[in-house]
């Protein structure tokens, strides 16, 4: 089974220069790189980033579990979940909340410029074109 990290397919198109707050377009998952685990076996060649002190205490102070997949939350952290249908749930919360912010960070309509007048035969009849100072006028 592929691990299927997101975060493996934006590392592997950019090496680490990354804008993590971005969504991830289709065909970036159908990019094959060395790190993208949508499109490679096992793990890739090296980490995708220096993990801390917490991430290396969770590693070696692991939870028994039976969690197999994981999306980000909203908050900051995970949502975990045991079978492909609670994860599809989690990922439908979370595709709801990358909208939410989406909407909010759009920027709002502008109202469209006024149309100028129109001008028709009549009105230019009424008032005469401004030739400027030292042009001929027409006979």
């Amino acid at each position: 089974m592929r691990l299927q990290s997101d975060p493996t397919i934006l590392y592997g198109l950019a090496l680490g220069k990354v804008v993590w707050s971005r969504a991830i377009q289709k065909h970036e998952i159908a990019q094959k790189t060395t790190h993208n685990t949508y499109q490679i076996d096992g793990l890739p060649p090296t980490p995708i980033c220096n993990p801390g002190r917490a991430a290396i205490a969770a590693v070696l102070n692991f939870a028994d579990s039976k969690d197999l997949y994981f999306v980000a939350d909203g908050t900051g952290g995970h949502a975990f979940a045991e079978t492909l249908k609670e994860h599809s749930a989690n990922v439908a919360k979370w595709r709801s909340h990358e909208k939410d912010v989406r909407s909010k960070l759009a920027p709002a309509p502008q109202e469209a410029a006024p149309t100028p007048a129109r001008k028709t035969k009549a009105s230019l009849r009424a008032a005469p074109p401004k030739v400027p100072k030292g042009v001929d006028k027409a006979p």
